[in-house]
């Protein structure tokens, strides 16, 4: 489960509730600044905060604007300028603007599943928009477009122009329209990372991956490995052999690949499958020379060499790592730096 779907839910759960709480969202930065530029945060009316705006004083800040913004039960727009002296006291490592909307979560059933469909929406892959209005004197006005539906707190809000679609390389951050008086929140589908094999490194790039917001799936065809109590951060643990396993995966350009699996041929079996597709990273675990053993049976049996040198061996970045959990962190920093960086 992703971390942004998680803080959705505990909206939802304040909104059943009837707990008075906050969402901080980050509408625009300037500068350098150390926060997402899609970040987010929620507030309780005792103070308590789940997500991150960047850390340090700023949210300390926020959180006092935000039981303003609670007690009123209006949104506000806010801003915060750190200049590079005020960030080093406030411990954080550079300087800017950042401004924020604040908006009091709405009580009750409707504002429930509204909260819920959207944490719904990020689980299950499925790309949307949420708009808020910024004016809320004749009450709240939220709207969620997601998967061809549509759920709204109050009088719907209407989008002032058809919300292009999301890429898969950078994130997505909010919009604040002022003229429109809204807030255009995009929720791009989470990157999906499919592991093929659940040894010990495989599970240590798993769980460094749902660490860091991928949506991960993974396969192999031992029960004893491939379950829920070694993966319990991955979204699917499929047990099946890896041919019909193949088979049954449609790969896009927002999925990264890996083989980890526990022998040649069954790399091998991955690698042929996959080098073609769609996705946007294949990559499998292993040497130089396991690469040349395994191309070379892959190439006598009709995949096309410009097909196997897209994929990535060895993989992960060059830091020295050995052990499993330092392997797993080498890799998804390869991964990161293509998610964000397109290269």
């Amino acid at each position: 489960m992703s971390d942004r779907a998680d803080l959705w839910r505990a909206a939802a759960d304040a909104a059943r509730a009837g707990k008075g709480s906050a969402l901080a969202t980050v509408s625009r930065r300037r500068g350098s600044l150390p926060m997402a530029s899609d970040a987010k945060m929620l507030i309780t009316d005792a103070g308590r905060r789940m997500g991150t705006i960047g850390g340090g004083c700023l949210e300390a800040d926020v959180t006092a604007q935000a039981l303003d913004v609670i007690a009123s039960g209006h949104p506000v727009l806010v801003r915060h300028t750190l200049n590079a002296d005020v960030a080093g006291d406030l411990g954080l490592s550079c300087g800017g603007t950042v401004e924020l909307f604040l908006e009091p979560i709405v009580r009750g059933p409707d504002a429930a599943a509204l909260y819920e469909a959207v944490a719904d929406a990020i689980d299950t892959r499925t790309r949307g928009t949420v708009f808020t209005a910024l004016d809320w004197s004749a009450g709240p006005r939220k709207t969620l477009q997601a998967g061809g539906s549509r759920r709204t707190i109050g009088t719907p809000v209407a989008p002032v122009a058809p919300v292009a679609p999301v890429a898969p390389v950078a994130p997505v951050a909010p919009v604040v329209g002022v003229e429109a008086g809204l807030l255009v929140e995009p929720l791009p589908r989470v990157p999906r990372l499919i592991l093929f094999g659940a040894g010990h490194v495989g599970a240590e790039i798993a769980r460094a991956a749902a660490a860091t917001d991928f949506h991960v799936v993974v396969v192999d065809d031992r029960d004893e490995f491939a379950n829920r109590e070694r993966f319990p951060s991955a979204a699917e643990v499929i047990v099946r052999d890896l041919p019909g396993a193949l088979a049954a995966l449609t790969l896009a350009d927002d999925d990264y690949v890996i083989s980890c699996t526990r022998g040649h041929a069954m790399d091998a079996v991955v690698v042929g499958g996959t080098a073609a597709s769609a996705a946007r990273y294949v990559g499998m675990l292993g040497s130089r020379r396991k690469r040349e053993v395994i191309w070379k049976a892959l190439e006598a049996s009709g995949v096309p060499r410009a097909a196997l040198e897209r994929v990535k061996v060895p993989i992960g970045e060059e830091i020295g790592a050995d052990t499993p959990g330092e392997i797993g962190i080498a890799v998804m920093a390869e991964l990161i730096r293509l998610r964000r960086m397109g290269a």
